[in-house]
């Protein structure tokens, strides 16, 4: 499996999920994988590895979350594969949960989140998210 890191954010994306009835929390899971050195498009020079720069993200989004009610539900380092086949495995999962699809949206639309998301583009070698809900 190769991974990309294109924002793969389009309005029709998060319309599919505003649109979808949803009650209550929603959990992100993260599948990541970093470059080995961080890589910022405005050409800045960096000692970052991808995981570094991605943390300096990581910690905003989380604080951000945590100040709209939700919370980090999980981190760990992907360690071995069990089953089923891919070419590159993920270097790490992360699960952040939000209070409603809508404060997830309001957290990724914010103004500042340009600020502190060019940190995620220059870790990132490639992501996939998956918005995931509780059922009874």
């Amino acid at each position: 499996m190769k991974v990309s890191n294109k924002v793969i954010r389009t309005a029709n994306d998060m319309q599919a999920l505003l649109s979808q009835e949803i009650h209550g929390a929603i959990s992100m899971v993260h599948l990541l994988k970093f470059k080995a050195r961080a890589e910022y498009t405005d050409g800045r020079e960096t000692d970052l590895t991808g995981a570094e720069a991605y943390n300096v993200y990581r910690r905003k989004m989380v604080e951000r979350a945590t100040s709209a009610g939700g919370r980090l539900v999980f981190q760990g380092v992907a360690r071995q594969l069990v089953l089923g086949e891919v070419e590159e495995m993920w270097d790490e999962v992360l699960i952040i949960e939000f209070p409603s699809k809508e404060s997830f949206d309001e957290i990724i639309s914010s103004p500042d989140m340009a600020e502190w998301g060019v940190h995620r583009r220059a870790g990132l070698d490639g992501q996939l998210l998956i918005a995931t809900t509780a059922e009874a």
